[in-house]
């Protein structure tokens, strides 16, 4: 992961600490995690700002890797929204 990738990740993180309250340094997630914690507990503007950050071709790709297995820590209306989602945006 670029540097510049890299802190602007973990600026997106110390403004959104509320998505991920129980973590002790949400500064130093990974993308994957950023990715589903965002997606499950964020809001649109969440949303769109980490696609500008990450993506949107490589959040769907994590996005699919996350849900493609047997257990996923999506909820059932999350997962599908964003299978339709990113099906019609990042293709």
């Amino acid at each position: 992961m670029k540097d510049t990738k890299k802190s602007e990740l973990k600026k997106y993180m110390r403004e959104r600490k509320h998505l991920v309250w129980y973590v002790k340094d949400p500064e130093n997630l990974g993308e994957e995690s950023i990715i589903e914690h965002t997606l499950n507990y964020g809001g649109w503007d969440d949303v769109q700002k980490l696609i500008k950050i990450i993506g949107i071709k490589k959040m769907a790709e994590i996005f699919r890797k996350q849900t493609s297995g047997f257990r996923t820590n999506y909820d059932d209306k999350t997962k599908n929204y964003f299978n339709l989602y990113f099906e019609a945006h990042a293709k």
